[in-house]
């Protein structure tokens, strides 16, 4: 086995000076501070840390006083350095130097009018304080942001430090292509080209690539690309404990790049353990790593490459393992590299041994599989509902999901009552209760309705009658409207939705319609509530009646005549009535003689009856009192004498004839009187 270590590996000049801060920060005899990993390589922050130098955020500068804080070599942003000083803080500035240049660019070209472009990572720390040194500038990571960048003042553009080169040339160029005035300046550290030229001559000659380096690193990010890019077989480790012995002993050169963060030491490490391990040695040593595994296994594996259609995964064995794209559960599908990153631990469940190509054929979606299986038996011994969707409906019930897992609701456990269109469900969410699981027959029944009537029992337990309940409009009907309250169906009836009159309920109400309703009554045996909504409301009688008073002068219109009087509307949902002998003070003999249907009038309230709810009203009371011709008494007494002259008075005495006629004339009078 040939191990070959690139040119240009390890530590590059301006990490090696931060380090060399770093070291000296914790000689002052002060508290010490980095702001932010000095470097992205763990090792190394974690030797610092357990030196004394310990790691802070932005966030704790302001509580931090008379100590020494050390800058990233990354760079921070200007305004932080100048509050470090301001709190008596000892600041140790460890930005790279190449930096430190690029700064004194952007401020020398903005100064000159340009607008700044920087070419990167806008979540990268070196980005971040390399745009706090502009006023006014652009960060673009990709072609199609590039293509965006029209402007007519002139731009200066600069790249991140860790850029491929070929990748910024590319950039730059469709922005000179779209603008006129455009000034390029590659400032991609010469120190990265160098390694990044190292590893695709490298990557060119080997049969395996080793990429050493901190997994949050940008540039060995970079140089792990490249040597995809021109070596089948490429390895991304941390530290030497994360070789993988057991696939390193096919190859017969291995080369190996470590990045820009990476210290020395690690880099020798690596290649030191591979240099010492003669053939038997290292043919122990893969033994020794390699684990037992058997097919339907769950193992633990570290991802060491991702694809758009699978992942491999170093499992400790003498094979690598895949996962197809579709063994991978339902969101990583979508879009493998947006849910694994090479080093991540995984759980994997074995397929096969061999796929026939001399992988190990592995599962993430089957894991997940098991897992959900054994939370559904947990659920089940501990007598716990679980969640379903609803995803499609057949003769016998519906069919649902929970976990990944499909399950089947059978008919007759779908709702309380009898169903007979189940499609209406479909898509729906349900909590439902677990009749039974078997893992093995992948069969797992539930029950909607058991869960549904335990809630109704409860609910049954918490209503009365009287009782005031929000509620939601689910059905309309001609005769009124079914209202959820719950999981329980209440119907209010079309006569008491208003007091108004109502002849579609759908003229008043919508399904959907959130409304508060009152419980009129209740029959639990026969699963029955009955609503009210007018019973909220104010009668509109009453509210008539508590607004006017007898005695005031009121409009309306006529909307019925019978024959003893007309009724009028003086309100929606208020009428009173005239009384025939109330339209006129002279004689009418029907209404309708009078006034139509639809007429507007004025009248005057003569009486109010709360208890009976009655108004009766006068129009006459309106109307001047017409004036009577004068009596002339003689002629109705003489007329009575005729009468009494006529009349047959043998039953009269002599003595009594005076005063009979004086009776007779009174009673005639009174007659007369009447008649008139």
């Amino acid at each position: 086995m040939n191990i070959i270590i690139a040119e240009n590996s390890g530590f590059c000049n301006g990490v090696k000076l931060s380090v060399k801060k770093a070291y000296e920060a914790l000689d002052y005899g002060k508290e010490a501070y980095s702001l932010g990993p000095l470097v992205h390589n763990p090792q190394q922050v974690e030797e610092l840390e357990n030196k004394g130098l310990k790691v802070i955020d932005d966030s704790c500068i302001d509580d931090i006083n008379n100590s020494v804080i050390v800058t990233r070599a990354h760079g921070v942003k200007d305004e932080i350095k100048q509050k470090i000083k301001a709190n008596e803080n000892i600041l140790v500035d460890a930005t790279c130097p190449v930096l430190l240049g690029i700064y004194k660019l952007i401020q020398k070209y903005e100064k000159e009018g340009y607008k700044i472009i920087i070419v990167g990572n806008n979540e990268h720390p070196e980005i971040i304080a390399m745009a706090s040194f502009a006023k006014n500038s652009i960060i673009i990571k990709d072609e199609i942001q590039a293509k965006n960048i029209r402007d007519d003042s002139g731009l200066f553009v600069i790249s991140q430090t860790t850029n491929r080169h070929e990748f910024f040339e590319k950039i730059s160029n469709i922005i000179i292509e779209n603008n006129e005035n455009v000034v390029v300046r590659n400032t991609i550290c010469n120190a990265t080209r160098d390694r990044q030229k190292s590893c695709e001559n490298l990557s060119k000659r080997v049969d395996c690539m080793i990429v050493v380096g901190g997994f949050n690193s940008s540039n060995t990010n970079k140089l792990y690309q490249i040597s995809n890019t021109y070596c089948k077989n490429v390895y991304r480790i941390e530290t030497v404990k994360d070789l993988p012995l057991q696939n390193l002993s096919k190859f017969n050169t291995i080369g190996i790049i470590a990045g820009a963060s990476t210290p020395d030491k690690i880099v020798e490490g690596v290649a030191s353990r591979m240099d010492n391990l003669t053939n038997e040695e290292f043919m122990n040593s893969i033994e020794d790593s390699m684990k037992k595994i058997y097919p339907r296994d769950i193992v633990k594996g570290s991802v060491i490459n991702v694809k758009d259609d699978e992942i491999f995964v170093d499992i400790q064995y003498r094979a690598d393992g895949i996962v197809k794209l579709d063994e991978m559960t339902d969101e990583q599908r979508e879009n493998p590299k947006d849910h694994f990153n090479v080093g991540d631990e995984v759980d994997v469940y074995i397929i096969k041994l061999d796929d026939g190509e001399g992988n190990v054929s592995l599962s993430t979606r089957r894991v997940e599989g098991m897992k959900n299986w054994k939370k559904l038996t947990d659920k089940f011994e501990k007598q716990e509902t679980v969640e379903v969707k609803v995803i499609g409906a057949n003769k016998g019930g519906l069919t649902c999901q929970v976990y990944g897992i499909n399950g089947f609701i059978p008919a007759s456990h779908i709702a309380t009552y009898f169903v007979k269109n189940f499609k209406k469900f479909v898509g729906e969410v349900w909590e439902v209760e677990i009749l039974s699981v078997d893992e093995r027959k992948r069969r797992l029944v539930l029950s909607r309705k058991n869960v549904i009537q335990e809630k109704l029992d409860d609910q049954w337990s918490n209503l009365e009658e009287g009782q005031v309940v929000k509620g939601k409009v689910a059905r309309l009907t001609d005769f009124g409207a079914f209202v959820e309250i719950g999981d329980l169906d209440g119907l209010l009836h079309v006569s008491d939705i208003s007091w108004n009159r109502v002849t579609n309920p759908a003229d008043v109400l919508n399904i959907g319609d959130e409304i508060e309703v009152k419980i009129l009554k209740l029959n639990k045996e026969r699963d029955r509530i009955s609503l009210g909504l007018k019973q909220l409301q104010e009668k509109p009688f009453e509210k008539y009646c508590n607004e006017h008073e007898v005695g005031e002068v009121v409009k309306g219109k006529v909307v019925n005549l019978l024959d003893f009087g007309a009724f009028v509307e003086l309100a929606e949902g208020v009428e009173g009535l005239i009384h025939v002998s109330e339209i006129s003070w002279l004689h009418v003999e029907k209404p309708s003689d009078e006034l139509n249907i639809g007429d507007e009038v004025e009248v005057k309230i003569l009486s109010i009856d709360k208890d009976a709810e009655r108004i009766g009203l006068s129009m006459k009371a309106l109307q001047p009192e017409p004036e009577r011709p004068a009596r002339k008494p003689k002629k109705k007494v003489n007329k009575v004498k005729k009468q009494f002259d006529k009349a047959d008075n043998d039953s009269f005495g002599d003595d009594d004839l005076q005063n009979n006629l004086g009776l007779f004339i009174e009673q005639q009078l009174e007659a007369n009187k009447e008649e008139e």
